[in-house]
């Protein structure tokens, strides 16, 4: 196994908070409909959000950037056990495939002010 890249990013919640509330169609633009039906059933969404916003951003920097972004070229799922995995689509995943990327771990934390998330691209 290699590793192509590593990505880290944080993201302040009360942020997040203040964004969701702004602008009512973010939930829909920047995150899957499984991602707004988990993050929408928890007691704190905006952790959540966050989380989900931070692990995007963390991908992108693992991947080493790419151009034509679209938000939901990057969403967060949740195995039957909890644990989260990334899943790509569109350009995303071209870019994954150009550079030899089969998997690209997640993980991710929240704390009472901010979310953490470190992404690693693996090859093999």
């Amino acid at each position: 196994m290699d590793i192509v890249g590593l990505g880290v990013d944080i993201c302040e919640i009360a942020r997040m908070e203040r964004a969701l509330s702004r602008h009512p169609t973010m939930r829909a633009r920047v995150f899957t409909p499984e991602e707004v039906a988990y993050c929408d059933s928890k007691a704190r969404p905006a952790e959540s959000y966050a989380g989900r916003f931070a692990a995007r951003e963390a991908v992108i920097k693992a991947l080493g950037g790419y151009r034509g972004r679209g938000w939901q070229d990057i969403s967060v799922a949740r195995a039957p056990s909890g644990v989260p995995a990334i899943r790509l689509e569109g350009n995303a995943k071209r870019r994954a495939d150009a550079l030899g990327v089969t998997t690209v771990l997640i993980t991710f934390t929240h704390e009472k002010t901010n979310a953490v998330a470190f992404a690693m691209a693996v090859r093999g």
